[in-house]
């Protein structure tokens, strides 16, 4: 029985990180595919957009549904559900004959990632006590950052080697056998004291966070003070707050407001998203200025962040025995800071640096991240009963994503704001926003601007590291200062002292 247990786990375990890796890989590696796609389906500047944005949209927007489902009916039946609903999907998307049908493609594909990525910390906590515990999340939060870095690199092969298509019909195998693995080889959890669904919840949440992403992702293109974007940011805030409300009133909400009086859970929550939105949120940015500031191929600029790559991946496997002796505020602040100082070295980036400017940038981020990431998921479970592992682990991967996708927006508007100072008066109106979103590229076709966009986007990018350095710094202040508690026995929860 000993050894069936373990077997469990360890493919449990195997699922949940092989999975986490292919919905987080695609928020990525999406963008080194976007100018083939562009070419193959000639599709328009909005199109394109929402090839990334339709993903984002319903992956953030879900999360946290996602997992108070899970809770209620069962956290292997929805992450069953998810697996079939994006390797579906994937499917499609690899078939897409135009570009509207890739973009509806793509939205379902969000719809199942939500699922699984919602239950992911929570089949882990499921299966795993005490030593292995912290292991398990060593590796889980290995994947995490792994994925998110190594997107430029797996993008560029697949794109170069075998073609856009490749890019989604690569999840199909990696579904078929994750969906596997949860029937033959997943035990079954859930929260039995969860005895209704909070319906009102899942709809106000679920269309407050829809609106905002919503916002935050098109602000950019559709002008912040555009009625659109205005009507829409306004319309989420107000829903949320009647979440807040509808949750207020139920017995068994499904976000337990209480939570937020718990100075762990709010550190937590704070670090988390301040790591994916000054940090994470920065990768994107970073893919533009390696290939198209410094004219490196996808591939060439995937190599370039093996060394960030490297750290994510090794430095949770090897502080694994550490993590659970040592108080996690300490670990999560140590990882942010070191990310804060990350962000700093790479600062003051040129139109003609190599790529080796960013190296110490690389190395030192790849450490904080390889730190902070494991710890701020493990602390996410402690500070909750296990029968709401479903919630706690879908409300901080909503934090996770909605940092990214607010990062992204944030620092793209800062990096918009500063390239117009860098641009020739006579050239601002026509490139300002082009050369925000694709570096140089847009002055190719004509030779005497290269140069001219190539600092502009350079002295943007300096400023997005600016800001994404501040947004981290607060994020290791929150931690330090919030998650500071008496240590709990590994693999166990939050001790009472949380609540204070």
């Amino acid at each position: 029985m000993g050894r069936t247990d373990a077997d469990r786990r360890r493919w449990t375990l195997i699922a949940v990180c092989v999975t986490t890796f292919m919905l987080l890989l695609d928020i990525t590696i999406v963008n080194v595919a976007l100018p083939q796609i562009q070419r193959h389906l000639d599709a328009g500047l909005t199109g394109l957009q929402w090839v990334v944005d339709a993903y984002a949209l319903a992956l953030a927007a879900l999360i946290l549904t996602a997992g108070a489902l899970a809770d209620r009916y069962g956290r292997r039946l929805v992450f069953g559900f998810g697996v079939v609903v994006f390797t579906i999907s994937s499917l499609v998307c690899g078939l897409a004959w135009n570009i509207a049908a890739l973009d509806i493609a793509r939205g379902v594909q969000g719809i199942g990632g939500a699922a699984l990525f919602a239950t992911a910390l929570a089949l882990i906590g499921h299966e795993y006590r005490g030593r292995e515990f912290f292991s398990a999340i060593a590796v889980w939060g290995a994947t995490i950052g792994a994925a998110v870095a190594s997107g430029p690199l797996v993008g560029g092969l697949l794109t170069d080697g075998l073609g856009w298509r490749w890019v989604f019909f690569v999840n199909v195998p990696v579904g078929c056998f994750a969906l596997f693995v949860a029937v033959r080889r997943m035990s079954e959890s859930r929260d039995e004291a969860a005895v209704r669904t909070d319906v009102a919840g899942l709809a106000t949440f679920s269309s407050a966070l829809f609106l905002i992403v919503f916002g935050l992702l098109r602000g950019n293109a559709e002008g912040w003070s555009s009625p659109l974007i205005v009507s829409t940011l306004a319309g989420g805030i107000a829903l949320l707050g009647a979440f807040v409300a509808v949750e207020l009133r139920q017995s068994r909400p499904m976000l337990d407001m209480s939570l937020f009086r718990r100075r762990a859970f709010v550190g937590v929550s704070l670090a988390t998203f301040a790591l994916g939105a000054g940090m994470f949120a920065m990768f994107p940015y970073l893919s533009i200025y390696l290939q198209d500031v410094l004219g490196l191929s996808p591939l060439g600029a995937g190599v370039r962040l093996l060394p960030l790559t490297f750290f994510v991946f090794a430095v949770p496997l090897a502080t694994r025995n550490l993590v659970q002796r040592i108080p996690a505020w300490i670990f999560a602040g140590i990882g942010l800071l070191l990310v804060t100082a990350a962000l700093l070295l790479m600062y003051g980036v040129t139109a003609s640096s190599s790529w080796t400017t960013l190296l110490a940038g690389f190395v030192v981020g790849g450490i904080g991240i390889g730190l902070a990431n494991p710890t701020l998921a493990a602390a996410a479970l402690r500070v909750v009963d296990p029968e709401r592992a479903g919630m706690a682990s879908g409300f901080n991967n909503a934090c996770r994503l909605s940092g990214v996708g607010i990062g992204v927006a944030g620092l793209g508007a800062v990096l918009e704001h500063q390239v117009p100072r860098s641009l020739a008066s006579t050239h601002r109106s026509a490139l300002a926003q082009a050369v925000s979103s694709s570096g140089e590229q847009v002055a190719r076709a004509h030779s005497s601007l290269a140069h001219t966009a190539g600092v502009a986007f350079a002295s943007g990018l300096n400023a997005a590291l600016l800001t994404g350095c501040v947004t981290v710094f607060v994020g290791a202040v929150a931690a330090i200062a919030l998650m500071r508690v008496r240590p709990a026995v590994a693999g166990e929860q939050a001790p009472a002292a949380e609540h204070a």
